[in-house]
């Protein structure tokens, strides 16, 4: 995955792992390549394994989110709250696989598809993946997210 939610950033890290205090996990920048803007390259994570299944962007009442950036925010919401049941957060998430029916949906607008995820998500930035696909279960959904936390020990 190149740039994710605006321009590619071209600083390099010295070291290959970022620790961040605030962090539950680390960030894994391999020496002298560029640093990514919206997801990370890997993630060192010790603890208990939370995986959460494909969350759409429908709430409770089986009512889909109106275009593809609010359905994107609500399906994160979703795996916010699957995340509470474990006693975790969004911070805790070490990867997320995001399912789209439609790539140039995706990068149409990436500054209000990076300010809605900030909103759910912070400045938390876990392994991710974008992978087009042509069909969803439900056909409403724009995109499935599938993700994996961990607890710290």
């Amino acid at each position: 995955m190149t740039a994710c939610f605006g321009k590619k950033e071209n600083n390099v890290s010295e070291r290959s792992t970022r620790e961040d205090r605030d962090a539950p996990h680390a960030v894994l920048q391999p020496p002298g390549w560029p640093r990514p803007k919206g997801f990370a390259n890997g993630m060192r994570a010790r603890g208990e394994t939370v995986f959460v299944g494909g969350m759409i962007g429908q709430d409770a009442q089986g009512r889909f989110a109106h275009g593809f950036v609010a359905q994107m925010k609500l399906a994160l919401e979703n795996i916010a709250a699957v995340l509470k049941e474990a006693g975790a957060a969004p911070r805790h998430i070490v990867r997320l696989t995001w399912y789209v029916r439609d790539m140039d949906e995706y990068l149409g607008d990436l500054p209000a598809l990076g300010a809605a995820y900030r909103e759910v998500m912070g400045r938390h930035f876990p392994a991710m993946a974008v992978v087009e696909v042509t069909r969803l279960v439900e056909p409403l959904a724009r995109l499935e997210i599938e993700a994996t936390a961990v607890l710290p020990e």
